[in-house]
């Protein structure tokens, strides 16, 4: 069965014609039609004929046969089949026609059409072929051909794909650079279309490994990297800049690298900046090598070139290997001269060799012909008694002074030389035995007398010393060396030098002999373009030359410490930013106080108008003061640097050479301790007016009494160790609290008047009893347990068994003294002035004034008993003092038996009773009856109100 195209045109039936019979007009079961079965209202045509045969044929719908359409028919005998046109329009334009055969055969309907055995014997086109609409079949052929379905369906396999038509078939193709989405498929434009293919990540370096890949829709772009160019659309290469010869700059070689170059300066240029890479902007210059000062190794100088450099062995120095330049591979050794020329400095010499020279020094008891300084082949080594003796000094002035005077007179005109150890140190003790140190007897030196020469004395021989000996230890430093820690020690001299930088970490801290000087040199070094030095000398048997005596002072003086020198040599800016700590050792341990005194040397000689100095020359105090002492050392602070020493000052020694002053303590204090027993007897013992309290005395007597028996008995247990740290904690109690007690009995007395003021009839007087032990021994063991807790070693002595006076520790107890001694001041005067109202009531009445006078006696009289006799302790720079003291203090029970217990009326009575005379009563009293303070406060404070409530 075969579709009907169009209208007018021939379709042929691929059936052999001895196959296939015509259909006859009236056997409508036989079908021809597609739709419907179309029969032939006419006979077929039997023979062959240009011109065809025309009838009607209609389609059977299986009732009836309508829907005629007029058809022609020819007959192809040759070929066997017929030919058949539609006419007009058929009213079904799908319909179409086939030949009906009685036999089905390979052959039936020629090449490229089959027969089809299930359509009753038609003919049809193969798949993928057809009839063209206007082909007339022949006998050879049915008349197919291949169907270009490429050109029919437009678009037939879908976007970016190609289509390509074969025989019967056609076949579909992706175009370059797309692939099916599954390839494993055949392609189809809805399930199966072509995609793009993303060469830059299916294709390994698909640019070439030096491009960027860019994808496009079925391509690719490639973008060469920096230092590449392209080579060919999808491949790069390397571009080589070193092709331009002047790319680098001059004197410099370039290296070609993949994608970019490498500029290296020439040996011995560098950049002219360091850090950037050489470029014409940035061209290779000249290296100064010889700015590097390791480059050709110790002991050699450099010679800078163009493009090099070149090393020698500086004089003194030879090469290790003859045969090479100097480097830090074949560095220049110092030649030893001394070594190598025996006796170069000539007799009575000393050669060193030094790195790159030597020096020579003359030995002990000699001196250089050309003074501190020395020359090559011109100097000679001197007795120092030969050169002496042949000195013709100036009228009144002694050989040993004009030889100082003119070693001082060439170290000053020569302020920046550098000197070598030995000569500092044999220029040193040089000056010293002409001077005379150690050649004092040492009863001078205890003395503290000084050594005079023939015709000049009072310390100038100590001063041209001391200016010869700071100038040569300051020879000692070269500013070219930087850091340097250098000490010296000899049997006179002892040094040590410091040089730092500022960015040190070094610390400041010098020592020679025991002593030690901490300066802050870092904070110099900052003022000093960047280094500073300094210098610590201790030179021993210098206090011979400037002795204790030099201390204008009335006390007994000591040098007690190395007479120590301090400088700065060779900086511009020597202001101290902060004090200097010396920290003398002393000559002996101490067993005695003294009053320590840090002093330096100040010589005004030169200043005066005669010339011989006399006083202008002495121990000075001024810009120094003791920061902490003890037995074994003493520290120093001082705002300046000069030469220091420790002097201590004593006045009159108390136990060992004034026994009798001992011995009158002794007694005052045992007859002060019976009066203090009888007091505190008679308190306990006697019967007391109720409303008298007799707390704070009773306690006061107590404390007393037993901080008095403890310093008589110190003798007992003072070397105990242990024992006597305990008493002397214990005696640190007794007296704040006495003085505690002493204040709490002060302020009941003011407090009693201040009721009295208010004409208050006097219940109790002062303060209840729990307040008053919390104060009178509560406060006195705070500050004793802070003491001990803060310095452990504070308490014990050698002398006394009392508070060390190291590190002010004494302020223990003397800030609660001076405390109380002032409030007891204040309310003294507070009592007086409140008494003044009562006083002047008490003139009107004649009986009174007596009485009156009576309390004054008795507060004035308490006043001195506590407070104003130990304000004499301050005071024991003269015998008198001392004595006063002594006396006033240990009668401190005697004072306070009378005033409280004798000037007594019910106390006298008590007595009378105890002895058995209470029956001599009516005997007149020889005393005035007298009863205490708060009575005769309280009998007045009655009377006032007595006569405020009398009705008028």
């Amino acid at each position: 069965m075969v579709p009907v195209m169009a209208t007018r045109l021939w379709m042929s039936l691929d059936v052999t014609i001895s196959s296939a019979l015509p259909l006859s007009p009236a056997t409508p079961s036989i079908p021809t039609g597609v739709y419907y079965p179309i029969h032939l209202t006419f006979t077929h045509p039997q023979s062959e004929s240009e011109t065809p045969t025309t009838g009607n044929a209609c389609g059977n719908t299986g009732y009836c046969c309508n829907l005629n359409v007029a058809i022609q028919v020819i007959y192809c005998s040759s070929g066997g089949f017929y030919v058949y046109r539609q006419m007009n329009n058929h009213p079904i334009d799908y319909m179409g026609y086939v030949t009906y055969h009685r036999n089905c055969v390979a052959d039936s309907c020629g090449p490229l059409a089959e027969c089809s055995t299930t359509k009753n014997g038609g003919c049809q086109c193969v798949s993928g072929y057809k009839i063209p609409p206007t082909h007339l079949p022949t006998n050879e052929s049915y008349g197919c051909q291949d169907i270009n379905e490429c050109e029919e369906t437009a678009n037939l396999c879908g976007p970016h794909s190609n289509c390509t038509n074969l025989p019967g078939v056609y076949n579909c193709s992706c175009l370059e650079g797309f692939v099916p989405s599954d390839p494993a498929l055949a392609i189809n434009p809805s399930r199966n279309p072509c995609t793009d293919v993303n060469e830059c990540v299916e294709i390994e370096e698909v640019c070439g490994g030096f491009g960027k890949c860019t994808n496009t829709p079925g391509n690719y772009t490639c973008t060469c990297y920096k230092g590449y160019k392209p080579d060919g659309p999808f491949d790069c290469q390397d571009i080589d800049e070193c092709f331009n010869s002047t790319i680098c700059g001059q004197e410099s070689v370039c290296t070609n690298t993949p994608g970019a170059h490498n500029c290296t300066c020439l040996l011995g240029f560098s950049p002219t900046n360091p850090v950037l890479n050489p470029s014409k902007a940035n061209p290779c210059i000249d290296i100064n090598e010889c700015l590097n000062k390791t480059v050709c190794g110790p002991g050699a100088n450099c010679t800078n070139s163009y493009a090099a450099h070149s090393c020698t062995c500086l004089f003194g120095y030879l090469l290790t290997s003859p045969d090479a330049i100097a480097s830090p591979l074949n560095p220049c050794l110092d030649i030893d001269e001394c070594a190598n020329t025996p006796g170069l400095c000539g007799l009575h010499s000393v050669c060193t060799n030094a790195p790159g020279t030597f020096h020579c020094s003359c030995v002990e008891g000699y001196f250089s012909s050309t003074g501190v300084l020395w020359e090559t082949d011109v100097t000679v080594c001197e007795s120092v008694d030969d050169v002496l003796a042949a000195i013709v000094p100036p009228e009144g002035q002694s050989k040993e002074m004009y030889f100082l005077n003119q070693m001082n007179q060439q170290l000053m005109e020569n302020p920046d030389i550098v000197l070598p150890e030995g000569s500092v140190t044999n220029s040193l003790s040089t000056a010293l035995k002409v001077s005379g140190v150690g050649s004092i007897s040492a009863q001078q030196a205890s003395t503290g007398q000084v050594w005079s020469g023939p015709g000049k004395d009072g310390g100038e021989s100590g001063s041209v010393v001391l200016k010869i000996s700071e100038l040569l230890v300051n020879a000692l430093v070269d500013p070219s060396q930087g850091r340097v820690n250098k000490t010296i020690h000899t049997p006179e001299l002892d040094i040590s030098l410091q040089v730092i930088e500022a960015n040190s970490t070094d610390t400041s801290s010098l020592s020679a002999r025991g002593n030690t000087m901490d300066i802050n040199l870092k904070a110099l070094a900052r003022n000093n373009n960047g280094t500073a030095s300094a210098v610590f000398l201790t030179v021993s048997g210098m206090e011979s030359l400037l002795g204790a005596s030099f201390l204008q002072t009335e006390n007994h003086t000591e040098m007690l410490s190395d007479v120590i020198t301090a400088t700065l040599p060779k900086i511009n800016h020597t202001q101290l930013s902060e004090p200097v700590n010396f920290t003398m050792s002393h000559k002996r341990r101490l067993a005695e106080p003294g009053l320590m005194t840090c002093v330096y040397w100040e010589d005004r000689g030169m200043e005066s108008e005669n010339g011989t100095g006399g006083k202008e020359r002495h121990w000075s105090v001024n810009g120094c003061w003791v920061v902490f002492s003890d037995e074994n050392y003493t520290v120093c602070s001082c705002s300046h640097l000069s030469t220091f020493a420790l002097i201590m000052q004593t006045g009159e020694t108390v136990s060992e050479d004034n026994p009798f002053l001992e011995w009158v303590n002794r007694v005052c204090v045992i007859v002060g301790l019976v009066f203090f027993a009888l007091t505190i007897l008679t308190f306990l013992l006697c019967s007391w007016n109720p409303k008298i309290n007799n707390t704070a005395r009773l306690h006061l007597c107590l404390c007393l009494f037993l901080s008095h028996l403890l310093l008589l008995l110190d003798y007992t247990y003072l070397t105990h160790k242990l024992v006597c740290s305990i008493m002397a904690g214990l005696l640190h109690f007794l007296v704040v609290a006495s003085f505690l007690w002493m204040l709490l009995e002060a302020l009941q007395l003011y407090l009693l008047v201040q009721r009295l003021s208010r004409i208050q009839v006097i219940q109790r007087e002062g303060l209840q009893k729990k307040y008053l032990f919390l104060i009178g021994y509560g406060i006195p063991l705070v500050i004793v347990g802070v003491s001990a807790a803060v310095k452990r070693d504070g308490y014990g002595g050698s002398k006394v068994c009392w508070l060390k006076p190291e590190q002010y520790f004494t302020w223990a107890v003397l800030g609660p003294v001076c405390t109380v001694l002032a409030l007891n001041w204040i309310l003294f005067c507070v009592t007086i002035w409140s008494l003044r109202p009562t006083l002047a009531n008490m003139k009107s009445d004649v009986s009174q004034s007596k009485d009156t006078r009576l309390i004054i006696f008795k507060i004035l009289a308490q006043f001195v008993i506590l407070g104003c006799t130990w304000v004499l302790g301050l005071f024991q720079s003269t015998m008198v003092f001392k004595y006063l003291f002594i006396v006033l203090n240990s009668q401190q029970g005697t004072f306070l038996y009378i005033v409280h217990c004798l000037f007594n009326k019910e106390v006298r009575d008590e007595y009378r009773k105890w002895l058995g005379c209470s029956s001599s009563s009516s005997t007149p009293d020889s005393m005035k009856e007298a009863p205490s303070v708060s009575e005769d406060l309280d009998k007045a404070g009655e009377e006032r109100q007595n006569k405020g409530t009398r009705p008028g």
